[in-house]
């Protein structure tokens, strides 16, 4: 059975210079993790990111900068941008059965970052894109950004929204105290990136985005970074919000959620509970959550669904959303 993993993470060593010289490690304590087998195996786009794919039984990799990407680069992030989607659209050339994208933006720039989109999908084959919480000061939600979301809802491709730090004041308010090592862990992977992403989406909602854009898809990763386990209390907003529907509508009209190498059959079938199984897409996290031993497919065989939903889960799901057959992408730059 065919397996894609749709949220496999990459970095430039031009991206990660660029962090560097605005000092961004000095605000965002997720810069300083990128480092020693972790950066190289982000880093690396050729054949030992090949080799541990084919370590893990995995098929596919769907490839996304990793966060916090390019949301504090101001202006400076266009070019990167195009040199990031460049390179890995020619890494996608080598391997087109192994590798698809999704485009990495300027989104400090909404109206360049919209074309970029635009280029990358119609160009080079691009699957969608992944946006990492705020852009500066910005929510998601921020008329500023709209064009980026109108742009994702013309193509029909979705956007991946991914965990990012929490804001320096949220931190201090509710990430410290701790030693140094953990209240940076207690904002990150251990909690504070996976608030900060779902709380993103629930702005996105209430704010009306998906009743301007009701053809918008986003994937949350993590099984829905926590607001799939709350979805009884957020329907309490309905009586508030002023929204065309009610929130449970728009998690299983707007929304795709991921494993991101979280393997549980529960988290799973709360998952599938919420959204349905039609919305259910595989990834591995690659290489934050990468173990050897094939884990992958054992979740796979072991999740609690039956064929055909498994097999929609392992793949079926993503071609669908993606108007796609298999892995290849368009093609290079300039086809």
């Amino acid at each position: 059975m065919k397996l894609v993993g749709v949220e496999e993470h990459y970095l430039t060593a031009e991206v990660r210079d660029a962090w560097d010289a605005i000092g961004l490690g000095s605000r965002d304590p997720c810069v300083s993790i990128h480092s020693g087998e972790l950066e190289r195996r982000l880093l690396d786009l050729a054949d030992a990111r090949i080799g541990l794919m084919n370590e893990t039984r995995l098929d596919v990799q769907v490839l996304s900068l990793t966060t916090p990407a390019l949301h504090e680069l101001g202006p400076v992030g266009i070019d990167l941008a195009r040199r990031a989607n460049d390179a890995v659209a020619e890494t996608i050339a080598r391997w087109p059965d192994r590798l698809q994208a999704l485009a990495t933006l300027p989104v400090a720039t909404p109206e360049v970052a919209a074309l970029e989109l635009e280029r990358c999908v119609q160009i080079l084959g691009f699957k969608g894109t992944i946006l990492c919480g705020r852009v500066g000061s910005r929510n998601l939600d921020h008329p500023d950004l709209r064009p980026i979301f109108e742009s994702a809802a013309a193509l029909g491709v979705p956007v991946l929204l991914h965990p990012r730090t929490p804001a320096a004041e949220v931190r201090s308010a509710y990430y410290s105290g701790f030693s140094a090592e953990v209240d940076a862990v207690f904002a990150m992977f251990g909690l504070g990136w996976h608030f900060d992403a779902g709380i993103q989406f629930l702005r996105l909602v209430l704010s009306g985005m998906f009743d301007r854009l009701p053809g918008l898809q986003v994937i949350l990763g993590h099984w829905g970074e926590v607001v799939l386990f709350y979805a009884e209390r957020l329907a309490t907003l309905d009586r508030f919000s002023g929204l065309d529907h009610p929130i449970a509508t728009y998690l299983r009209r707007n929304l795709y959620v991921t494993a991101s190498g979280m393997f549980s059959p529960d988290y799973l079938a709360r998952a599938a509970a919420v959204v349905g199984t039609d919305r259910l897409l595989f990834s591995t996290d690659f290489p934050y959550q990468y173990r050897p031993g094939g884990d992958a497919r054992r979740f796979l065989a072991g999740c609690g669904l039956g064929e055909t939903d498994k097999a929609a889960f392992a793949h079926g799901n993503w071609l669908r959303l993606t108007g796609g057959s298999g892995a290849t992408q368009r093609g290079g730059i300039g086809r």
